[in-house]
């Protein structure tokens, strides 16, 4: 019996496609980290839910890495791998993670996907040329976005839903950096072992900040909902979801591997409504479709210039 299911899951993985699979399970399961991060913080502080998880990740990821006897890092990949786990998971997932303690797990997945427009500012500062289609792109991502807030106005007289929003456009801001980063910076090194230690590095930072500032509660005191989605976030949004993303990009065109952005505030605004029942209103789905529309179009346009002239940064 087993075997015939192992068999059957084989044929049906083969007529579909083992990339498309992985970039199907990164669309949905990337989407549904924002809800357990959501579950998680309810009943601990964000911060302290983001170290927690880096630290189990990241020490999984080394203890794999260890036993394979990977070499380590050297010299200068030190300091890329040291920057980027500040830029990527301490400020980043550390305060989109705190973030959604204050807004909706799918307002803070809509803000999460607006990297793209944060990364073209900064090549504007930089000096960079920038066509008339990433433009386009811009004010329509604008444009979706008020439309977006326009049932949140009243909401921003509220300090909590200010301290959110703050807190997740930081979060997007530093990941664009990261992401700027990371693509001027890279080597050949294992990235399955950067990811880890990234992670790891990240996690004794955020365990510093929590003791030096007292933002953190007992382990005792932290309830069975947030290890379950600590363990949630773990398994599938840092280890099995990373694993199928990379292998997707490897076995994916670039336009093609992109579309999970797309989909995953997509689940988080769904799957928000349907469990924590947070309003699923016109506005929402008509402004959330414009935004990711001009997230395309940015994406696109960014993609067509790298192809005529390089070089330019991909946005994934």
């Amino acid at each position: 019996m087993t075997s015939k299911i192992k068999t059957a899951i084989k044929a049906k993985a083969n007529f579909i496609g083992l990339p498309i699979l992985a970039l199907c399970w990164v669309s949905f399961f990337w989407g549904t980290t924002w809800l357990a991060s959501k579950e998680g913080v309810k009943h601990m502080p964000g911060l302290q839910l983001a170290g927690i998880r880096q630290f189990i990740a990241g020490s999984l990821y080394l203890c794999y890495f260890l036993f394979k006897k990977t070499p380590w890092p050297k010299g200068k990949q030190w300091k890329s791998i040291l920057i980027l786990s500040l830029l990527n998971f301490v400020l980043s997932n550390g305060l989109s993670t705190w973030g959604v303690k204050y807004i909706s797990s799918g307002l803070g997945a809509i803000i999460g996907a607006m990297v793209p427009v944060w990364i073209v500012f900064i090549s504007i500062f930089k000096g960079e040329k920038i066509t008339r289609l990433t433009i386009l792109g811009i004010l329509i991502c604008f444009g979706g976005v008020c439309v977006v807030f326009y049932e949140h106005l009243l909401d921003f007289l509220q300090p909590d839903f200010q301290i959110g929003i703050f807190l997740s456009i930081t979060a997007t801001i530093t990941w664009a950096f990261g992401t700027l980063y990371t693509k001027k910076k890279a080597n050949s090194f294992n990235p399955y072992f950067s990811l880890g230690l990234q992670m790891f590095i990240s996690s004794v930072s955020l365990f510093a900040f929590i003791g030096a500032t007292g933002a953190g509660i007992p382990l005792s005191e932290i309830p069975a909902n947030s290890w379950w989605s600590i363990a949630y976030l773990v398994l599938f949004g840092s280890i099995l979801t990373f694993i199928a993303f990379i292998y997707a990009l490897q076995k994916l065109p670039t336009e093609l591997s992109s579309l999970y952005a797309y989909v995953n505030p997509i689940v988080a605004v769904v799957l928000g409504s349907l469990i924590f029942e947070e309003p699923l209103t016109t506005a929402v789905i008509f402004g959330g479709s414009v935004t990711l529309i001009g997230l395309y179009l940015i994406n696109h346009a960014m993609r067509k210039k790298k192809n005529s002239t390089e070089p330019i940064t991909e946005i994934n």
